[in-house]
């Protein structure tokens, strides 16, 4: 395992902020995800990571005016021509798209564009999940990696590409990260989701 250290452990852990925020709100319930291929994605998402397939949304366009650029922020002639929900054990649920559209930029975001992302998947044994991913033909990013000397000490991750592109990241912290000895309060937990 390789090993990530902090330029500079933190001298006082900050307090958790939390102002008032949207009334009502309860957490993330899902994820939207555009990809080129949504059937390509649903069987990499449930047969080579386990997530559980739901419901086909169909397609969706207009032929005319501005509505999908008003309320989707795309061009006004986009369809929308499959669209999927999935779900991942306990996180957030995700919605698949896939857009025919004039202009469609196809290139996956570098994580170092605006707009990158990554999503992050727990997983109980880091050693058996690459493995595992590897037996499926998933391009690994270097090796896991433990972290050191900052408020996620005793996290172990490991980038990874989709079939498409997409970066995704397997992660674990079987004894907990440093961060929990600083505060009373955590973030959230897929192996406790209620707390």
């Amino acid at each position: 395992m390789a090993k990530s250290k902090a330029t500079k452990p933190p001298k006082k852990p900050m307090a958790p902020r939390k102002k008032a925020g949207m009334p009502g709100m309860r957490g993330v319930d899902h994820i939207g995800l555009t990809v080129p291929n949504v059937d390509q994605a649903v069987e990499f998402f449930v047969n080579v990571l386990g997530f559980e397939e739901f419901y086909n949304l169909g397609t969706f366009s207009h032929s005319k005016g501005t509505w999908m650029k008003q309320y989707l922020n795309v061009h006004p002639r986009a369809k929308i021509t499959n669209m999927r929900m999935i779900r991942c054990g306990a996180g957030p649920n995700i919605e698949l798209f896939e857009y025919e559209a004039p202009g469609k930029r196809r290139q996956m975001p570098k994580n170092s564009d605006n707009g990158a992302h990554h999503y992050a998947i727990y997983v109980d044994d880091m050693a058996k999940a690459i493995k595992h991913l590897k037996k499926h033909g998933v391009k690994i990013m270097g090796k896991p990696t433990l972290n050191q000397g900052n408020a996620e000490d005793g996290e172990y991750w490991c980038y990874f590409l989709a079939p498409w592109g997409q970066q995704f990241e397997v992660v674990s912290w079987p004894k907990g990260r440093a961060y929990e000895k600083w505060y009373t309060r955590h973030l959230w937990d897929t192996r406790n989701p209620a707390a």
